[in-house]
């Protein structure tokens, strides 16, 4: 039997502008156990003090082409 991904992914870079306010909109949306992929340009390094603050946890990768994947779960 198949299991539901739930995974939720924001791409940052189809944003026009400072995507905070789309990534706090995708962070509430979360559910206990639900994570979010999110892809950055560069590596969002001021995000990781709110998240932290907010009780999410976060594990941060830099991939080929400098492209930045953060998996981001609530606790």
């Amino acid at each position: 039997m198949a299991t539901k991904s739930t995974d939720r992914t924001l791409d940052v870079r189809e944003i026009d502008g400072p995507p905070f306010d789309d990534i706090m909109a995708a962070l509430e949306d979360l559910e206990t156990g639900q994570r979010l992929r999110l892809i950055a340009p560069f590596e969002p390094k001021p995000l990781y003090e709110v998240l932290d603050d907010r009780g999410f946890t976060h594990e941060s990768e830099k991939r080929d082409g400098g492209v930045w994947h953060v998996r981001i779960d609530r606790t």
